[in-house]
């Protein structure tokens, strides 16, 4: 059996890209800084880079399933041009008060389990990073490390829990260093 690798799972939204809210269209896709260099220095160690995002506007009828792949493909487009790659993306298109409950809406753990059996991964080796507490809380469950990195989104609430249950960093330079050490 091969050796399993670590990886860093990113949120999209507010972490490597701007939040833009229900973002339907390529255009609206702006890396975040330092977003292209995190991944870049991931690759150059071998550490799988993934996003696992939630994308309920698709349930919710505010963008199309057609859209979000457009904008998956920006973002690999715009990573590429910086020399950066991600190993693979992962999305939840539902969302509770529309489809029901799902075991892929994070912090639910089917995607990132998904990802560790399609890509070699292992979890308790990997780094969990978003703006948000149910982006990290995964970690918890799968015996990873949660890091949040706040955005303007981020709510207090969820900076205080992460400070208490996980891991907080001011940006997502400081988010790996804590994983890979210093650049």
């Amino acid at each position: 059996m091969p050796e399993l690798r670590p990886a860093v799972f990113f949120d999209r939204d507010g972490t490597l890209i701007e939040d833009r809210h229900y973002l339907a269209s390529p255009d609206g896709v702006v890396l975040l800084p330092g977003a292209a260099e995190a991944v870049r220095r991931l690759n150059g160690r071998g550490i799988a880079a993934v996003v696992i995002t939630n994308q309920s506007g698709i349930a919710q009828g505010m963008l199309s399933e057609a859209q979000y792949q457009a904008t998956r493909r920006r973002l690999e487009e715009l990573l590429s041009v910086e020399g950066a790659h991600l190993d693979a993306q992962f999305h939840c298109p539902h969302h509770p008060d529309v489809t029901g409950a799902c075991s892929c809406r994070k912090p639910a753990t089917r995607l990132f389990e998904q990802a560790a059996a399609e890509l070699g991964l292992d979890l308790t080796s990997s780094l969990f990073v978003g703006d948000k507490w149910r982006d990290v809380a995964p970690a918890l469950t799968l015996g990873g490390r949660g890091v949040l990195v706040p955005s303007n989104a981020t709510s207090a609430a969820d900076v205080e829990r992460a400070r208490r249950e996980a891991g907080f960093a001011h940006s997502l330079r400081d988010a790996l260093e804590t994983f890979l050490g210093p650049a």
